[in-house]
């Protein structure tokens, strides 16, 4: 934490210091702090100093912002985020926006994932593995963010002719079902878990390595449960069919 040579201002940072901190332009610091999104900076005679909280809330907008989360909707995410709130619980909201799952991704152009994939590649076959979630083209950028490990399974998928409509729908259908579940399990949180521990008395800490630690939890449990439901509709798909035949030969 830097000191300042102000009587009063110690283990508060300066514009200068917090900017450093934060990796934010004087700019945007107060382009954030006129629309409310932080606080005012806290005034010792003529000077303004910053202090653990516009650290956090500042990280939380630049970790929205990492998000794709436009203005108003960041301004919307923080006014659910009390005035009152702690440096460490601000910090949870950005333990919960953070990646559920680690899959590393490589930056490559089209000829570089050509090579990867040791083969030519049409921009239509791109385009299939953007579909499945394999790449992801980097906005204003001939650049995709490619994930190798899911790679061999896409290249196997173009070998057999899937079609991009159904991985395109398919997506969607992740999303609409993902975003769901997501809101679900953090209301969950957000009512259960946390004024569990908040009675108990634990630290911001302690939420914090829980949430880490039910992420591959949750993560296999979604797997089982997709998994059980999709035996589950296959076995009735069969024993529709099955019941139609049946009832084909008996009109027959």
């Amino acid at each position: 934490m830097g000191t300042t040579s102000e009587s009063g201002a110690a283990d508060l940072l300066t514009l200068e210091e917090l900017t450093s901190r934060v990796g934010m332009s004087v700019r945007n610091v107060r382009f954030y702090t006129t629309k409310g999104l932080v606080p005012p900076p806290i005034r010792h005679g003529r000077s303004g100093y910053y202090s653990d909280d516009h650290v956090a809330r500042l990280e939380l907008v630049r970790e929205l912002q990492g998000h794709g989360f436009t203005l108003s909707a960041i301004e919307r995410y923080l006014a659910a985020v009390p005035d009152e709130a702690t440096p460490e619980q601000i910090a949870l909201h950005r333990t919960m926006l953070a990646p559920w799952q680690a899959e590393a991704t490589e930056t490559m152009t089209h000829a570089e994932l050509a090579t990867r994939a040791g083969r030519g590649l049409e921009d239509d076959d791109v385009a299939l593995l953007v579909a499945l979630g394999i790449g992801r083209r980097r906005s204003g950028s001939d650049l995709l963010d490619v994930t190798p490990t899911q790679l061999t399974v896409g290249l196997g998928l173009l070998d057999l002719g899937f079609p991009t409509a159904a991985a395109t729908a398919a997506a969607e259908v992740y999303a609409r079902h993902g975003r769901q579940v997501a809101e679900e399990l953090n209301e969950l949180f957000r009512t259960v878990v946390w004024p569990a521990y908040k009675e108990a008395g634990a630290s911001a800490e302690t939420v914090r390595e829980v949430v880490e630690r039910i992420k591959p939890l949750s993560i296999s449990s979604l797997v089982a449960a997709y998994e059980a439901a999709m035996d589950q509709t296959r076995r009735e798909q069969i024993r529709a069919r099955a019941d139609r035949a049946g009832r084909g030969s008996t009109a027959g």
